[in-house]
């Protein structure tokens, strides 16, 4: 798409836009993430879908401009509650909120995103908004169901699968299905490109596990085998700890069930994951996710010069730049 540049500096324009408080510094607050950068995946994805469902690859609307910033201050709310869970020290290279300003703070910022992003899915239609209020529940859901089973070791793929069906492919699938709705609307294919943004969301987050082990710190910005040295029972883990307690080894739960690992435990650790050809598994099962998603986009719309684009987003999302 020729134009999707173009759009998303009005993006970052609207985004400050929208942010903008009576109280100076609550704005400052709002707006920290917002001028750290990032790649903006949902609002790319809000714009593609909507030129693909209506078959144009022209300049946005003003209302898909809005759904774009609308989903991107649900993601940035999302942030903003996740870092004082993790007690996170930084974010996209900046000091995180709340290390800046305080865990209360960071909470009460983030809830203002999600109110501002409310208030502007209001404007676009009953339909625009609540798919944002569901999806934002499904962000809930998905979150305590990772918060409660993260380093359990009975944790089940299904848990798990369950649990970023809600935290991460919900507000991409929400993207795509608001883009469609805007460009095509309630009569449009705007439930397969859900099933679209969910099957990518899917993907994604496992290649993210994936890079949480294997990944170079150098590009993800992560430690070495981040998700080893903090236990967490990412679908690598769970799949090695099935596929090895059922063959009757239990040197990886023994280690994954330490409070801490050395540097000698994480390469035992890592060395019985890939015994336990979790590696692979995990990469085929991101590659099917990745495959039906496509699908879905595939059968909805014909080929077209912005499903390309959408296509190609979508495989840089999973890191496959082709």
């Amino acid at each position: 798409m020729p134009t999707m540049s173009a759009d998303l500096v009005r993006v970052e324009g609207e985004l400050l836009a929208s942010v903008t408080s009576q109280d100076p510094y609550l704005t400052e607050i709002a707006g920290h993430l917002i001028k750290a950068g990032g790649k903006r995946v949902r609002p790319g994805f809000c714009i593609a879908a909507a030129a693909t469902a209506a078959g144009s690859d022209g300049v946005a609307t003003a209302d898909i401009i809005k759904a774009a910033v609308s989903v991107e201050l649900v993601h940035l709310g999302s942030l903003y509650h996740d870092d004082v869970m993790d007690d996170a020290i930084t974010r996209r290279t900046v000091e995180s909120v709340n290390a800046k300003w305080g865990n209360l703070k960071a909470i009460l910022a983030g809830d203002f995103l999600l109110a501002r992003a409310s208030e502007i899915a209001s404007s676009l239609g009953v339909e625009v908004a609540g798919l944002l209020a569901s999806t934002i529940a499904r962000l809930c859901e998905g979150q305590v169901l990772e918060l409660r089973f993260t380093y359990d070791t009975a944790r089940t793929e299904d848990a798990y699968l369950r649990s970023i069906d809600g935290k991460t492919a919900a507000l991409l699938a929400c993207a795509a299905e608001t883009g469609a709705l805007l460009g095509a609307g309630l009569a449009g294919p705007h439930a397969s490109f859900r099933r679209f943004g969910r099957e990518l969301g899917l993907a994604f987050q496992i290649v993210d596990d994936l890079l949480g082990i294997w990944g170079e710190p150098a590009i993800t910005g992560k430690p070495a085998a981040a998700d080893v040295r903090s236990r967490k029972k990412t679908l690598p883990i769970l799949h090695a700890l099935q596929v090895l307690g059922a063959r009757g080894e239990g040197e990886l739960a023994r280690l994954m069930a330490q409070p801490a690992l050395d540097e000698g435990d994480v390469a035992a650790a890592i060395r019985c994951i890939e015994a336990a050809g979790a590696r692979e598994h995990a990469a085929a099962m991101a590659e099917q996710h990745t495959q039906q998603g496509l699908a879905a986009l595939e059968q909805a719309v014909p080929p077209s010069p912005a499903r390309r684009a959408l296509r190609d987003l979508a495989l840089r999302l999973v890191g496959r730049d082709r």
